[in-house]
């Protein structure tokens, strides 16, 4: 276990491999732990120093920050990865996001093009409307005490959404939300609701990834499109089989079309 201390609080990450720098960004109410298979992966081609963050007020890092009130939101997230490369001597590096990571990722990519040599979005949405609506319901503070207040309606929406995962996925879901906040839970959800990233694709300068799974419930597969349509040199792949975890449904083949892409044989 690894972390740094910033403004903000501790922000913990870890790293694995040696190479070139890889940074890795997890979703909402997640960790770094849904990276984990992929990590042991890079690690073993020896090409990668991988890195993969917790985000503030998730997984292991601070969850009493300073500016808590804008600590959990998209803005603050984009600083943190910039604090972190900062702080590790990155200059620039390829960058990763599931979920909510991806957005986050989309976002640093667009405010610090030099930093980014290449980019990997994985179901992640472009436009906040189109996230699962219990999700955005989640963002509402009144909506979300009464999440908090109550476990057994967190608990019964969450086996609901995750019905069709795998159990894997679904232990590591109940898991990472305990690790969560009030605060955290429903700031982040409630900002990343209202992104919306359509306007900037166009000045994105690195080679964009997306990887949207066919039966994703949580985030809409039409992001693939709006990224397609948006971002000049963009790649698209659509996973038939996968949900909203496409690192867990169709490992292979995930892996491949990350890896192939990184060492630039991507393809549209």
């Amino acid at each position: 276990m690894s972390s740094i201390v910033t403004e903000q609080g501790v922000l913990h990450f870890e790293a694995v491999g040696r190479g070139r720098p890889l940074l890795l960004l997890h979703g909402w109410i997640n960790s770094w732990d849904v990276w984990r298979d992929a990590m042991l992966t890079f690690a073993d081609d020896k090409s990668h120093r991988v890195y993969a963050l917790d985000f503030w007020g998730f997984g292991d890092s601070a969850k009493r920050v300073n500016a808590a009130s804008s600590a959990f939101q998209i803005n603050s997230f984009v600083q943190m990865v910039g604090q972190f490369m900062d702080y590790m001597g990155i200059t620039s590096a390829p960058i990763a996001g599931h979920s909510m990571g991806g957005t986050v990722a989309l976002q640093f990519a667009m405010t610090n093009p030099k930093r980014v040599d290449r980019l990997i979005v994985v179901g992640s949405p472009i436009d906040g409307t189109t996230l699962n609506p219990f999700l955005k319901l989640a963002g509402y503070g009144w909506i979300a005490q009464m999440i908090w207040r109550f476990p057994f309606i967190r608990t019964s929406i969450m086996r609901m959404l995750l019905a069709g995962d795998s159990k894997e996925v679904q232990q590591m879901i109940f898991r990472d939300v305990q690790r969560t906040t009030l605060d955290s839970f429903f700031r982040s959800i409630g900002d990343l609701r209202e992104t919306d990233l359509r306007g900037g694709l166009d000045g994105l300068r690195a080679p964009t990834l997306g990887i949207f799974g066919r039966r994703d419930n949580i985030v809409s597969p039409i992001n693939a499109k709006l990224l397609s349509a948006g971002a000049k040199d963009s790649h698209v792949t659509i996973m038939e089989q996968s949900r909203h975890f496409p690192m867990s449904d169709e490992p292979q083949h995930f892996m491949n079309t990350v890896t192939g892409f990184l060492n630039g044989n991507g393809q549209r």
